[in-house]
């Protein structure tokens, strides 16, 4: 059974950082599609982040890119998102995804197969 567990949410001020932490488990976490996505008050879903967890190959939305980080630690079959520089627009539920599908799809991968529950990101201006 594969189960993520979201970790490291909070509340912070605009320019503030946090690191968001996913353990996972029930998979091989060394050759899988993950990623990570977000959902503001009253918007829809938004990937912001993906990787191919075997060769690191990653990909972020353009909302982060230059200011959210992902990374991992296979040996603890963990995933992270170090997320700097953050505003009021980057308030809301952060969940890890986890995905079947192939390395060539992953950037563009959006039917994530397992769902952690998220964890809470709130920034004040």
């Amino acid at each position: 059974q594969v189960q993520l567990v979201e970790s490291g949410g909070g509340s912070v001020q605009a320019g503030g950082s946090l690191r968001l932490s996913c353990a996972g488990s029930g998979y091989t976490f060394g050759n899988a599609c993950m990623g990570w996505v977000r959902q503001a008050p009253g918007k829809g879903r938004e990937k912001i982040a993906a990787v191919w967890t075997e060769n690191n190959r990653t990909s972020y939305a353009d909302s982060v890119k230059g200011r959210f980080t992902m990374s991992q630690d296979r040996a603890k079959n963990t995933l992270y998102l170090q997320m700097d520089n953050l505003t009021p627009e980057d308030t809301g539920m952060y969940y890890c995804v986890a995905g079947l599908t192939w390395e060539r799809l992953c950037s563009l991968f959006l039917s994530w197969n397992y769902w952690g529950r998220g964890t809470q990101v709130s920034v004040s201006s």
